[in-house]
């Protein structure tokens, strides 16, 4: 026994250098330390043994509180746009449920994100947080509905169900789990308790905007959906289904008219940005929009049913970021640097929802003589892209961004000249379009203001070129079959009135290329305008 103890008491004695050996305690590897002190773009941050200090702390909760706000910013930027121009819309006498119609189109003194003077505007929005709703749409015009959060809802007209024949459409809100109609209406989801209306119409024979407008007044109607009523059979009824409705006899639809009219529906880009992101946020339901992009927004103390009240300090943070962040939009709108964006190589053309699709994920659909063949989803949110959309657009619908030829519209955008420079007001530039421009309804130029990204205010009134012959005169082709088109302060000599668009000193601009029922050269980049060159 004696030697068993001995033996035991050798063997504890012999791992005893090994214990001290393994309870010495490694050094921290440099990866995960936090040196006590740190040069950054914050200035200089103070720590002891990982602890910040008062200085730090305060630097580094400013820090956060800016990346918070913007955030908000570029991500909440679509629905403050939607608060912006409901504000407008009351502002120029227009309520809910009611609708602005710009019967000889849009011009300059109406402040919308890159209108057009071409078509004629039938623009609204429609309440349903007390309950469904019903849109009647004329036959020939093409439009959507879109929430508050600038989500897509429904098309209408020719894009959508109706298919440019008219029809019902019902519009259910958030959380609806009441009776819908079996038959005779279209019907759309929201998602939040406000929806806007887009609609537009074109001119007869390309000049004349009366006979849309006149049916816009006539068939467009915005009333309340009574349940059990149209849409529901009898026999619903009859076995418990349903309830028994009243066939109603809508009201008036009420119009205001928009050509001429001076509003405003552009969103702000000073302190007032987050005021009305409070705005929105109150109105809709906490749960109409990610959780994840209203954390930012609840992070700077905008949150459903709590007063918004930023103290100094918080104050000088939001502005100093919505600062940064209009900065920021307004250079991924105007000198963008993913180069797929541009739809031609070598090119200042651009269009990026071709690659980030309407919902800013997956590329469109490509459309070949095959069939459609889609693209898998890329599993991320091009979130550049859309701070740069909304930027500087009133409106969001997959028609924009369909490859399918000879329905619908497409849009090239153009912020730099041939030598990749800003526009200058002063100058004179000119852009060439090939023979055979690719559309099959109509074709035009529209000059807007850097400012405001709304058209260019000049004496000419609609800042417009293209192939209608209203509101301006049509632009001719040349000889050869080539269409040129001039931007410049005075009319060059020569050019005939219908090619030239005013521009004025000291105001940069920008332009957009539109082609109404676009063909099939134009998807295939068979069909490529000129870039715009300064006429030196």
């Amino acid at each position: 026994m004696k030697q068993i103890y001995l033996l035991a008491a050798v063997c504890a004695a012999s791992t005893l250098p090994r214990l001290a050996a393994a309870q010495t305690v490694p050094a921290i590897p440099p990866s995960i330390a936090t040196p006590d002190k740190v040069e950054s773009r914050l200035g200089t941050l103070d720590f002891k043994d990982g602890a910040p200090g008062k200085a730090t702390l305060e630097k580094a909760y400013d820090y956060i509180d800016f990346a918070h706000a913007y955030d908000a910013f570029a991500n909440t930027m679509q629905g403050v746009s939607l608060v912006a121009a409901h504000r407008g819309f009351l502002d120029a006498g227009v309520k809910d449920n009611e609708i602005l119609i710009f019967s000889e189109l849009m011009d300059a003194r109406s402040l919308f994100l890159t209108a057009n003077a071409d078509t004629v505007y039938f623009l609204g929005f429609i309440d349903v947080s007390k309950g469904p709703m019903v849109l009647e749409v004329p036959p020939k015009v093409l439009g959507a509905l879109d929430d508050m959060w600038f989500r897509w809802v429904t098309d209408f007209g020719l894009p959508g169900p109706d298919r440019g024949l008219g029809g019902k459409y019902l519009i259910l809100p958030p959380g609806y789990d009441g009776p819908e109609p079996e038959s005779g209406y279209s019907v759309a989801r929201s998602r939040t308790n406000r929806l806007l209306i887009m609609g537009r119409a074109f001119l007869e024979n390309k000049n004349d905007p009366k006979p849309a407008a006149e049916s816009i007044k006539k068939l467009t109607k915005i009333y309340p959906y009574e349940a059990g009523g149209v849409g529901t059979p009898i026999a619903e009824f009859l076995s418990g289904k349903a309830k028994l409705g009243k066939i109603i006899d809508p009201p008036a639809t009420v119009f205001h008219e928009g050509s001429g009219k001076v509003m405003n529906t552009v969103p702000p880009n000073d302190f007032s940005f987050y005021e009305m992101l409070n705005e929105i946020v109150q109105q809709e339901p906490a749960t109409s929009l990610d959780p994840e992009q209203m954390g930012s927004v609840a992070a700077i103390g905008i949150i459903k049913g709590k007063p918004f009240a930023p103290d100094a300090r918080m104050k000088k943070i939001l502005t100093e970021a919505v600062v940064a962040a209009n900065a920021t939009s307004r250079s991924l709108f105007m000198n963008p640097r993913d180069p797929s964006w541009f739809y031609y190589p070598g090119s200042a053309w651009m269009n990026f929802l071709f690659v980030s699709g309407y919902e800013f994920e997956t590329p469109i659909p490509e459309v070949t003589r095959e069939g459609v063949r889609p693209f898998p989803a890329t599993g991320y949110r091009q979130l550049d892209a859309r701070t740069a959309f909304f930027y500087y657009v009133t409106g969001i619908t997959p028609a924009m961004a369909m490859r399918v030829p000879g329905i619908g519209s497409q849009y090239l955008l153009n912020m730099l000249d041939a030598d990749k420079n800003y526009y200058d007001g002063s100058k004179t530039y000119k852009v060439t379009l090939p023979k055979g421009i690719p559309e099959a309804n109509f074709w035009s130029f529209t000059l807007y203001d850097n400012q405001t990204r709304s058209m260019l205010d000049t004496p000419q009134r609609y800042p417009r070129a293209g192939s209608q012959s209203y509101p301006s005169p049509a632009a001719e082709p040349d000889a050869d079959g080539t269409t040129t088109v001039y931007f410049s302060p005075t009319q060059p000599a020569g050019v005939k009135r219908g090619n030239w668009i005013q521009t004025t000193p000291g105001k940069g601009w920008f332009t957009i290329l539109r082609l109404y029922s676009p063909l099939e050269p134009f998807f295939t980049k068979e069909w490529r305008p000129s870039e715009i060159a300064m006429v030196r």
